[in-house]
């Protein structure tokens, strides 16, 4: 089996998405899914969601580092993939492929993503072809041409890889943990405080997905040298659909923000409407971010264009 853990924030439209394209490209009994779920706006959408998917254990956000390391020493499973609400599977890869490269490359593989393809693969040219359980499977350095190696979109990792990544990446000085972790007395006084993230921020404790995955990220890119070099893949099975904004720290390009506004999709949903995943599996995206990509809401047997 697969852990499964995904973030979510004022998307149940898209997240219903997620779950229901990840369900129909791999097995649903492959997966054992968490949802870490911060509650602010559509509370009433996501519980006829969280209905519809009543196998998915969901954590309710009170302190994200405290809830996200919990719900990590919960995992067993020898794998793990981390999942965001604005992605979207249209392709699978039989899982027996992926195991076998695990297995056959114990000491280079860092993990196996299912965002990249050989055509959309940064620096082509240095993709060499490969053969796990008989098929044709591809590995990228990306050390040697500085790919982003971890993330919370759609890459397969092992487990223990990626405990022992977040412990080394956070600040461990008890001292400090005492002190100025989320959990401490300190910073729970400082609740509605400004000066909260900056102290969290200062001592490198992350607060969001975003941080999470972005300062995770920066740590593996200062230690090479302690991981493996090689980012493993088939094909192009997943892709981001950035058409809103949720945080004010991550900057989107879309010209379609006003228009897909949180609250217009979940007033859609509310109505009946869903992403339409046959559309996006038979038009399959061909960039791994796609922040104008015009997809479809179904609703019944009436379809609309977006």
């Amino acid at each position: 089996m697969i852990s499964n853990i995904v973030f979510t924030k004022n998307r149940p439209l898209q997240l219903e998405g997620y779950l229901e394209s990840l369900y129909r490209h791999f097995p649903q009994e492959l997966f054992r899914t968490y949802i870490i779920y911060k509650p602010e706006l559509f509370g009433e959408q996501y519980q006829q969601l969280f209905q519809k998917f009543p196998n998915c254990k969901v954590i309710k956000e009170n302190d994200f580092y405290s809830d996200f390391l919990r719900t990590l020493n919960d995992v067993n499973t020898r794998y793990i993939l981390f999942g965001v609400d604005d992605v979207v599977y249209f392709d699978t890869v039989d899982f027996e492929v992926i195991d076998e490269t695990f297995e056959q490359f114990p000491e280079d593989i860092f993990g196996f993503s299912l965002r990249h393809s050989p055509q959309n693969a940064k620096a082509c040219e240095t993709v060499e072809t490969i053969f796990a359980d008989d098929q044709r499977v591809y590995r990228m350095n990306w050390q040697a041409i500085k790919e982003y190696p971890f993330e919370l979109c759609a890459t397969v990792y092992r487990t223990e890889f990626v405990k022992s990544i977040i412990n080394n990446a956070q600040n461990n000085n008890p001292i400090i943990k005492k002190l100025f972790s989320p959990s401490s007395t300190f910073i729970k006084f400082l609740e509605k405080s400004k000066l909260k993230r900056k102290i969290l921020k200062r001592f490198g404790y992350f607060y969001a997905p975003n941080l999470l995955e972005s300062w995770n990220c920066r740590w593996c890119q200062s230690h090479t040298s302690q991981l493996p070099a090689y980012l493993y893949y088939q094909k192009y099975c997943a892709a981001a659909i950035q058409i809103n904004m949720v945080n004010t720290t991550t900057v989107n390009k879309s010209k379609d923000i006003t228009e897909f506004s949180v609250e217009t999709l979940a007033e859609k949903y509310k109505q009946g409407y869903r992403l339409d995943i046959d559309f996006i599996a038979a038009n399959k995206p061909v960039k791994t971010y796609c922040e104008n990509v015009k997809y479809k809401l179904a609703k019944k047997d009436y379809k609309k264009n977006c």
